[in-house]
């Protein structure tokens, strides 16, 4: 696992023995929660991200780190791609 991007307390890391489809954790002192990426063979058109579980955030702490996870889609997506194959 390592840490692509951080939200102040909060990581958001890819775990390299983990299962499909494209996703993220985010991993904060006391919460966690998981983004589907919707990942696909087109850089242009991945997306969108949707939140498959939430472990504590508030609703309101969650607009943020999913507008950091949107900003960095592409990159989310390569490192993936570059962990677990084809999507």
């Amino acid at each position: 696992m390592a840490t692509l991007v951080r939200h102040g307390a909060n990581r958001i890391v890819i775990y390299s023995e983990d299962h499909r489809p494209s996703h993220v954790h985010v991993v904060g002192p006391e919460h966690a929660a998981v983004f589907l990426l919707n990942c696909n063979g087109d850089p242009l058109s991945h997306g969108p991200v949707e939140i498959r579980e939430n472990h504590g955030f508030k609703g309101k702490d969650l607009v943020p780190i999913v507008a950091l996870i949107e900003a960095n889609l592409e990159k989310l997506c390569a490192e993936w791609r570059r962990v677990h194959g084809d999507y």
